[in-house]
């Protein structure tokens, strides 16, 4: 494995901790809390999130079209939803 292989590698692993962040995140939140944002429901955020995940556990998609809109949502969610949802809830968990 060349540099370019251990640079896709490592890629890849920070893209899917930021997924997972972003699942958990989502699943630790109280629903009732997401239609005061004025977006989706915290059901479809956490399909996104998931999917989002699933095209992240295979290091060939990382750079593929799949991959790159599964980590568009995380990052949607980390940094739209997340930040929106402590100002309500006074928690960052």
């Amino acid at each position: 494995m060349g540099i370019d292989g251990l640079v896709l590698m490592a890629l890849w692993a920070i893209l899917v901790a930021v997924k997972v962040f972003a699942l958990f995140d989502c699943i630790r939140r109280p629903a009732e809390y997401f239609p005061y944002l004025n977006r989706q429901s915290k059901p479809l955020w956490l399909i996104l999130t998931a999917v989002a995940l699933l095209t992240g556990l295979a290091p060939g998609l990382t750079l593929s079209i799949f991959g790159i809109a599964g980590t568009v949502i995380a990052l949607v969610y980390l940094f739209d939803i997340r930040p929106k949802m402590i100002e309500i809830t006074g928690k960052k968990y």
